[in-house]
């Protein structure tokens, strides 16, 4: 059985990175995982250590994931199965599992949008990716910093989850949280690592454009990845609240996908509104604007 590589979408969070994802997996050919998270660490018993207490919301992805695959439904004794997969599976790497899951899904592909991915502190996740997986496609998804910024800190978290991720402009006292920080932190370390990746096996897209326009830019995608495309498949990318993870989860894995989707997966195609480089930032109180390398970033992707 032929059993292909994954196609990884590399984006910040809230870059429309789980519909487009839902999408590409509702294709006959394609297989939409949650954010599984699965290369954070070198070994599976570092990953499970690793997202322990308050981190143990990013594992929800990766057991709703092998409960789904390993007994068809995602049930709080299926999610209990699933620790017990993992926990049988502690000695071998991220890699050697990954590839386990790869070969259950087989002949589908599999499609993984987890953000945590491409984490400026951590560059030796995406090392990790393409030593497993050298075949590999990467979508890259982008989304206009000031949209993407407003996204963020509508999530309860997001203070905390910023501070993290440095994302502080430290010209104010005390340091004030902005996301922009984030957003260029992580276009650059997208740009750095695809700089080093061949041609036919990355293409770069505006999350505004597909959603603007998805007939043309899910046709773009499917060509690209040599995946047929016709009205009958067009349609069915469009049902992403057929996937088996456009929902809640159950007790102990309830998330694993961003929170405005499970609870409203289904796509309604609106036109996206363009927003602007210019002006004051709407979460900040001192009329600050973009950094200068943001706007230019943003410009180079054709933001305005």
């Amino acid at each position: 059985m032929l059993v292909s590589q994954p196609v990884f979408i590399l984006a910040s969070p809230f870059s429309f990175t789980s519909i487009v994802c839902a999408m590409l997996g509702q294709h006959p050919a394609g297989y939409a995982v949650p954010e599984i998270n699965l290369f954070v660490s070198e070994t599976i018993e570092e990953l499970v250590l690793d997202m322990m207490g308050k981190r143990q919301i990013l594992m929800h992805g990766l057991l709703r994931t092998i409960a789904q695959l390993y007994t068809g439904e995602q049930t709080i004794e299926s999610i209990d199965l699933a620790r017990r997969w993992l926990k049988k599976r502690f000695p071998l790497t991220s890699g050697e599992v990954y590839w386990e899951l790869c070969k259950k899904v087989a002949p589908l592909r599999i499609i993984d949008k987890s953000p945590i991915y491409s984490n400026p502190q951590k560059p030796e996740i995406l090392d990790r990716i393409t030593r497993t997986f050298p075949n590999a496609h990467y979508l890259y998804l982008l989304r206009h910093p000031r949209t993407q910024g407003q996204s963020w800190l509508k999530i309860p978290t997001a203070p905390i989850a910023l501070i993290e991720l440095d994302s502080l402009d430290y010209s104010t006292t005390p340091p004030t949280i902005d996301p922009q920080y984030a957003w260029y932190s992580k276009q650059k370390i997208i740009l750095e690592f695809l700089a080093t990746i061949p041609e036919p096996q990355k293409m770069q897209l505006r999350g505004e454009d597909i959603l603007n326009n998805p007939r043309l830019y899910l046709e773009k995608i499917c060509q690209w990845l040599n995946l047929p495309f016709d009205e009958n498949i067009y349609q069915t990318m469009l049902r992403t609240e057929e996937s088996s993870y456009a929902c809640m989860g159950p007790y102990g894995a309830q998330w694993g996908n961003n929170p405005g989707y499970q609870k409203s997966p289904t796509f309604q195609q609106r036109p996206v509104k363009n927003a602007q480089l210019s002006g004051p930032l709407p979460w900040r109180n001192d009329n600050t604007g973009f950094l200068p390398e943001v706007i230019e970033l943003a410009q180079f992707f054709g933001y305005e």
